[in-house]
């Protein structure tokens, strides 16, 4: 293969996986709660054979399937961005990154309030949404920064745009990722920029992720080092620190990664193409909003009944998922531990049930192996797609 398009559905999950009751999401399946809503309307995704995959019967199956499909099982101990992209990538982490129900500890807060010169409110597990309705005045009013988490291992930072601008929102978040190393290495700082007036606060497209840096060499090293391109679509360059990455650009909502997307298809350059569209998770899975999310999956799906007639001979089309984010799952508005769908597009690419694989890793020893370049990685090489 060429060139490798290799795109994330941002918590588009499948279904539960034998021990996704331990994560506190028994019986979870973000593709079932979008079908229950009677909005979604996916007929390039169910001609791939989307509703052949062991679980997914009822999307409707196809005697005829377009691309390879398959589910695959997360083998790292974690169910959010962060862990996911990277088993995508090739990393599978054996230990979770931490999390602060609690909240985060006065060792961490008064370094953060010394460097940044600013105080901190909540301090907290919260819904984005709610968090700045709650303490977005007193915000304004003092200019301490809104500080929270969630049930990820995430160190949220919200402010007004008009009190802090994005810049120094992000300076303040730089100043967090780096005092949150080693015990405290939480997988993303976020920059959350919010405007408007209490009672209608919005938050803005100007998020920002600051990731650890990937322990070990990624598809991403892996390619690059081959003297390929890889283009990274949306917030995958925050997500790998920027490693491994020869050009990025970012999103401002999932259109606009397809547009972007299509621009790149319309490049002839050699390697990875790494998408990640990301509305799925934060504008409808989080928010619970169900028929949002079918909605979106309709766009997605438009999309690529318009993509795939541009992929040349030697182009291959991932689509994947990094966990869940049940929408009709109302024990937490948090992601869901669950099985991602893969589809696989070709003209040299054979059809068909892959099975369950046993990591998201495959993804990246099969892409590593279509592109020619070694990469360490625990996943093996779907080889049937290649017979």
């Amino acid at each position: 293969m060429k060139r490798i398009f290799l795109i994330v559905l941002d918590s588009c999950g499948c279904g539960a996986m034998p021990d996704s009751p331990s994560f506190g999401d028994a019986g979870v399946n973000t593709l079932r709660s979008c079908a229950a809503s009677s909005k979604l309307h996916i007929p390039n995704l169910r001609k791939a054979g989307l509703g052949n995959i062991e679980g997914l019967s009822f999307l409707g199956k196809t005697d005829a399937p377009t691309a390879a499909y398959c589910r695959l099982a997360e083998k790292s101990m974690g169910k959010d961005t962060t862990i996911g992209h990277w088993e995508i990538a090739g990393i599978v982490s054996p230990q979770p990154m931490p999390t602060y129900p609690e909240g985060f500890p006065e060792e961490i807060l008064e370094s953060f309030r010394n460097q940044t010169g600013r105080g901190v409110l909540a301090n907290a597990p919260w819904s984005g949404t709610a968090v700045i309705e709650q303490y977005g005045a007193e915000h304004i009013r003092t200019g301490d920064l809104i500080v929270y988490t969630s049930a990820d291992s995430v160190f949220q930072i919200a402010a007004h745009e008009d009190i802090v601008p994005p810049e120094k929102l992000y300076e303040y978040c730089r100043i967090a990722r780096k005092l949150l190393q080693g015990k405290h290495g939480v997988g993303r700082v976020i920059a959350r920029p919010f405007v408007g007036e209490p009672g209608s606060f919005q938050r803005t497209a100007n998020r920002h992720d600051f990731s650890l840096e990937p322990p070990k060499e990624t598809l991403l090293d892996a390619v690059k080092k081959a003297g390929m391109d890889t283009l990274a679509v949306g917030k995958i360059y925050d997500i790998f620190a920027g490693q491994g990455i020869t050009e990025h650009v970012y999103n401002q909502s999932n259109a606009n990664g397809m547009e972007h997307t299509t621009a790149y298809a319309q490049r002839d350059f050699c390697g990875l193409c790494f998408v990640n569209l990301v509305d799925f998770d934060m504008v409808y899975g989080h928010r619970r909003d169900a028929a949002g999310y079918a909605n979106a999956l309709n766009e997605f799906d438009r999309w690529l009944g318009s993509f795939l007639p541009t992929l040349g001979d030697e182009d291959m089309l991932m689509i994947t998922a990094d966990h869940g984010c049940d929408p009709g799952y109302d024990a937490t508005s948090d992601h869901t531990r669950e099985y991602v769908p893969i589809l696989v597009y070709g003209k040299g690419i054979k059809a068909g049930d892959l099975g369950t694989r046993q990591t998201f890793a495959d993804v990246a020893a099969t892409a590593a192996h279509a592109l020619g370049v070694e990469l360490d990685t625990p996943g093996t090489v779907m080889e049937a797609l290649f017979v």
